[in-house]
């Protein structure tokens, strides 16, 4: 008798195909036009949704007839906030339908205009190499890396070749964060360069060679002017921190960790006056609409530390940041918020939940949040745990951290395992909150596991070279069993041969025999000698093997589990890894051939 199972109500299979055994999502059925696509379900306490969205902050000289906002006579939109306001579909709107399959182009459109979705794209950038993407909770999860030259390290050239790294292991953003070198020529040099779009602190180049003190109202907004032309698409700007919040700052453990909003309160202690960029806040809207900047709204008061999560200074500027939303899409720009650093596990729904609802759905691009404080050295893991959760619990995109977080400059590697980390991050949260077809890989690589297919494995995984090189560190044959549980042991293998399970047996991951894996490339070496757990002469055998150096090459490799061959594909297993299978074992076995 079959035991009913009491699943709580299921949203989207993540499986376009619905394969495997798996009931699917537990997130939320999809919602996508409503304020609760793709979300989890909310534990009780947590706040209410906000009933509002970016239509209801309208330009005051717009009018509304016949159920239709109509812009004053000689407008003329800019925006992909302006455009998708008057449903005009954008070349940018139908590119983002194309990188995202599971929505089409009028839910895009509808997405932007709702303010639940951005489409960072500079009209400068565009003449450039840009290729548009979308950061909303209806499109997938994106990930973004930073970069940048410092006083200390590093230059243009080096960071420019670690952009390129970063989009090559899954940026879908860069933010250039230099505070060294030629502040104007890197950033330049970038926007050319890059294929995805460009983010920036403004506020760096502003007080470069200058006293934080001196900051006014013509610096900042020629330096935003100069940016935008440049073709920057989006702007963090710290204008969240008033001037009340300090009060709450003074005794923290860590005080104030951003750097813009670290800044800006010094400002503001030395002038006794409101946040300049604050009080100027309209008039960055406009120059930003000019060139189609969109918002990114820094939280200058984010956490630093476990111990300064969730507290009055952080939560009262993002009601700050509520408002400027507010009044940014009134200026027709686009928006997304930025959230908290560090944040214990179980208040990460609380936060991105109360965002949701104080800013009324403007995406939410989190840093991390680190869950815990005492790994320097692991950050990018320690924060990957928590952006995993942010992303499910309603994050847009991820800036991704780094094994140098805390300690000093990205290096090329650490762009990768920050990059990596985050990917992960990402692609949990997508296949959790049940987008459709985010599993689909994930099946195909099951089926060829399933298969032992290693070459199909390897293929599918998001780091093959590493893959290969991991497998091959320890049994560089390919065969139907793997050496972590070695040929006797394998539960694969066994579930396999089981002819009632499915288990192994689709067609298109089948493969008729095993055979010595190619030689390892360089990439792998280099994998392989960075982990420093090989001998020089054990990385020789590895990247100099050839079928010819471990059998005749005409042979067929005896590595099969048959009858016939089992002696002999074990001895040949037992040269690699010892078998450590008791003859009595071996007679009574059952299941293997």
């Amino acid at each position: 008798m079959s035991t009913v199972i009491p699943f709580p109500p299921l949203g989207q299979n993540p499986s376009t195909l619905k394969e495997g055994t798996s009931p699917g999502s537990f997130a939320r059925k999809p919602d996508i036009g409503g304020a609760y696509t793709f979300s989890s379900p909310d534990t009780p306490g947590m706040p209410a949704v906000s009933s509002k969205s970016a239509w209801d902050f309208m330009p005051a000289d717009w009018k509304k007839v016949d159920g239709r906002w109509v812009a004053p006579e000689g407008f003329s939109p800019v925006t992909q906030l302006e455009n998708a306001r008057l449903g005009n579909i954008t070349p940018e709107m139908k590119r983002v339908a194309e990188r995202e399959p599971h929505l089409n182009v009028q839910q895009v459109c509808d997405e932007v205009a709702a303010g639940r979705m951005v489409i960072p794209a500079n009209v400068n950038h565009l003449a450039h190499k840009l290729d548009p993407m979308a950061i909303g909770r209806a499109s997938l999860t994106k990930v973004n890396a930073n970069m940048g030259a410092s006083p200390v390290s590093s230059g243009m050239n080096e960071e420019l070749e670690k952009l390129d790294w970063s989009v090559r292991w899954g940026a879908d953003t860069v933010m250039d964060l230099s505070t060294g070198g030629d502040l104007n020529a890197t950033r330049s040099a970038f926007v050319q360069h890059s294929t995805v779009p460009i983010g920036t602190v403004p506020i760096y180049s502003m007080i470069i060679d200058k006293s934080i003190e001196d900051l006014d109202e013509a610096m900042i907004l020629a330096e935003l002017e100069n940016q935008a032309l440049q073709g920057v698409d989006y702007f963090t700007i710290h204008a969240g921190v008033r001037k009340s919040h300090l009060q709450y700052v003074k005794d923290r453990l860590i005080g104030i960790v951003s750097r813009g909003g670290s800044l800006l309160a010094k400002w503001m202690i030395h002038h006794d006056r409101e946040n300049i960029m604050y009080t100027m806040w309209d008039e960055i809207c406009q120059l930003m609409r000019r060139h189609d900047v969109t918002f990114s709204i820094g939280d200058g008061l984010r956490p630093g530390g476990l111990a300064d999560a969730s507290d009055q200074a952080q939560l009262e500027e993002l009601y700050t940041l509520g408002e400027l939303t507010e009044r940014a899409w009134r200026h027709g720009v686009q928006v997304m918020v930025e959230g908290p650093g560090h944040v214990p596990f179980d208040q990460i729904e609380f936060n991105m939940k109360l965002q949701r609802s104080v800013c009324h759905g403007a995406p939410f691009y989190v840093l991390g949040p680190l869950v815990t404080d005492i790994f320097p050295g692991y950050d990018h893991i320690t924060s990957c745990i928590g952006a995993t959760a942010a992303g499910y619990h309603g994050a847009s995109m991820l800036c991704y951290v780094t094994p140098k977080e805390h300690l000093g400059l990205p290096k090329k590697d650490d762009v990768k395992q920050g990059c990596v980390a985050y990917k992960i991050a990402a692609h949990a949260a997508d296949v959790a909150l049940g987008i459709p077809g985010s599993r689909d890989r994930d099946d195909e690589l099951t089926k060829a596991r399933a298969a032992l297919n290693w070459e199909k494995h390897f293929e599918l995984s998001f780091d093959p070279e590493l893959a290969r090189a991991y497998h091959d560190e320890d049994l560089d044959v390919d065969t139907d069993f793997c050496a972590m549980c070695g040929h006797d042991w394998c539960s694969v293998r066994i579930s396999k041969e089981i002819q009632a399970f499915a288990s192994g047996k689709d067609e298109s991951f089948a493969w008729d025999k095993a055979k010595v894996s190619d030689a390892l490339n360089n990439e792998q070496i280099n994998i392989l000698k960075q982990r420093g757990v090989l001998s020089p002469k054990e990385l020789h055998k590895l990247a100099s093997k050839t079928k010819s150096v471990l059998q005749d090459g005409d042979a067929k490799p005896a590595c099969h589990s048959s009858k016939s061959e089992k002696a002999e594909a074990q001895k040949m297993h037992s040269d690699l890894i010892p078998l450590k299978t008791s003859r009595k074992h071996e007679q009574e076995s059952t299941l293997l051939p």
